[in-house]
């Protein structure tokens, strides 16, 4: 059919590269005034080495990292100097990649704007023709020519510290930054607001090194849970512990995962520690992190030989059903609700819910696989896709594909499920055409999106989401209605003639096969070559 793009390859997702687990550090008052001590000094000198290396930008080099190391080392210590200058990089290339990808989407969205302002007022679009639709009145049309200059202005700037090297960062989180001016709003007096923003700002993460002891030398922590941390040269005086070191009086017990990293530890392999403290509750806590050795893809073949369990993602739900190897949905569909309303904490907790409930029903299920979309929401939430639909920007812009895929993948590794990866280009629409109504029976509601988890499944296991042609009803018309596999009238050459498939036409056999498939002779007509062959009687007795 024309007008359809072309879809991509289904594969297997590889498994998380990294693990981090989280544990509450049941502090002091003593060892909270330390730790904040530390961490605001710590947190001062990661801002001046950030904003020295901002002003180097993309001139920065190996000699000019040198130099900014052995300043901070003096100041702190080797440690704490290393820490710093790496955290100060990466800060500067993640800020680098937004600011890219911030510059693609202006363009984007100039190239939209000019090509519906381009149209005639009230113009339909024309995908055949790859025209636009244009804008529906005067006012909105003079509204979109001014937020054209604004785009453009915000191009140029953005482009000017592209080439200049220069990156916008704001130490404690803009948003926080913001709600600096709208106290009010966010329910904070100055005081809380600040104690925020000092706790955001802080610096206490170190990263490991293998063959040291704990695997840690900045932050150690024991395979017993003991904390202690190395103090920089001026606070060496708030050490209660040899070698400038302070030992916190709480303990640490990692309860997830907490075997792996104990095994870490004791072996003297590197784990990267960050101590960080939440105003809101006032409780303090420690976040252990390490990288896992790559394993290897699963092939899609061996993912898939035990069926799947095809899912599609929806703002508040996960519909999912599970399809054998011929792709035909076994059981009941299933569905998996969560809210994704109140904090961020509150969200990750419902998808957090949601997927392992998943899992374990795909682990019931007998399935090995579970088939996703591979939805991408970020240039599908402006307002020139979707026009004044603002309802439907804001679904997709705070559904979090990102969180929910990254989450799925790392929960399945442990539970040994593989994800699967398909192109999410008309699953809803065909699911619903050729599923839908069919699976609908008076104890089962069928819905769109039990039938689009149908078509994720099928699109996974490489066949097509169309069913297979039903059996004719009453003959060969179409009295009874169309028929599932039949080409629709709006199909191309669907009145060409069908392909020659060489063989008799037999209901016994297919084509080409059977003993005498090929023998004409062997057919009873008349004129049959045996017809003419002398007959003999056999020579053993009728009557033995």
């Amino acid at each position: 059919m024309g007008g359809l793009r072309e879809l991509t390859a289904s594969f297997v997702v590889p498994g998380p590269a990294g693990v981090a687990i989280r544990d509450r550090l049941r502090v002091s008052e003593s060892d909270a005034a330390v730790l904040a001590e530390v961490g605001m000094f710590l947190g001062s000198l990661a801002a001046g080495d950030l904003a020295v290396r901002s002003r180097q930008g993309v001139s920065h080099d190996a000699a000019g990292w040198a130099v900014r190391k052995r300043e901070l080392t003096g100041r702190s210590s080797a440690r704490w100097a290393g820490s710093i200058t790496k955290a100060s990089h990466d800060q500067w290339a993640l800020a680098r990649r937004g600011q890219g990808a911030h510059m693609a989407w202006l363009r984007t969205q100039i190239a939209s704007v000019e090509a519906r302002l381009a149209r005639p007022l009230g113009a339909k679009a024309d995908k055949r023709a790859g025209l636009v639709r244009g804008y529906a009145t005067r006012s909105e049309w003079h509204a979109k020519s001014r937020r054209l200059h604004t785009l453009k202005d915000r191009l140029a700037r953005v482009e000017a510290d592209w080439a200049a090297g220069r990156v916008r960062v704001v130490r404690g989180g803009k948003r926080l930054a913001h709600t600096r001016h709208h106290l009010e709003a966010a329910g904070l007096d100055e005081a809380a607001w600040r104690e925020r923003w000092r706790a955001e700002r802080m610096f206490l993460a170190a990263d490991g090194e293998s063959g040291k002891r704990f695997g840690n030398e900045t932050i150690r922590i024991t395979d017993t849970g003991q904390v202690s941390i190395k103090l920089p040269a001026p606070l060496a005086h708030l050490a209660n512990a040899s070698h400038g070191r302070y030992l916190l009086d709480a303990t640490v017990r990692f309860r997830h995962r907490g075997e792996e990293w104990r095994d870490r530890v004791t072996a003297n392999r590197a784990v990267a520690y960050r101590i960080h403290h939440d105003p809101a509750r006032g409780r303090w806590y420690v976040t252990a992190s390490w990288q896992r050795a790559a394993a290897p893809v699963l092939p899609l073949e061996a993912a898939l030989a035990r069926g799947v369990v095809g899912v599609d993602m929806n703002d508040d739900h996960l519909a999912c059903w599970r399809l054998d190897v011929h792709g035909n949905p076994v059981g009941e569909p299933r569905r998996f609700f969560y809210h994704l309303t109140g904090s961020s904490e509150h969200r990750d907790a419902q998808i957090r819910h949601a997927l392992t409930r998943l899992l374990h029903h795909t682990r019931r299920t007998g399935a090995a696989a579970i088939a996703i979309e591979d939805l991408d929401f970020r240039e599908g939430t402006s307002r020139e896709k979707h026009g004044r639909n603002k309802r439907f920007r804001r679904l997709l812009s705070r559904f979090p594909t990102a969180k929910l895929k990254a989450r799925l993948v790392s929960m399945a590794a442990e539970q040994d499920v593989a994800i699967v990866a398909v192109d999410p280009a008309y699953t809803s629409r065909w699911g619903a055409q050729h599923w839908q109504q069919p699976l609908t029976t008076s104890q089962r509601k069928m819905s769109r999106h039990d039938a689009a988890s149908i078509a994720v499944g099928r699109r996974a296991l490489g066949h097509p989401i169309r069913r297979r042609a039903a059996p004719p009803r009453d003959d060969q018309s179409d009295r009874g209605g169309h028929r599932t596999g039949q080409a629709r009238p709006e199909a191309r050459r669907r009145e060409g003639t069908r392909p020659h498939i060489p063989g008799p036409r037999t209901g016994c056999a297919p084509p080409g096969r059977g003993a005498k498939a090929g023998d004409q002779g062997a057919h009873h007509r008349s004129g049959h070559p045996a017809e003419h062959e002398s007959w003999q009687q056999h020579s053993l007795p009728l009557s033995l």
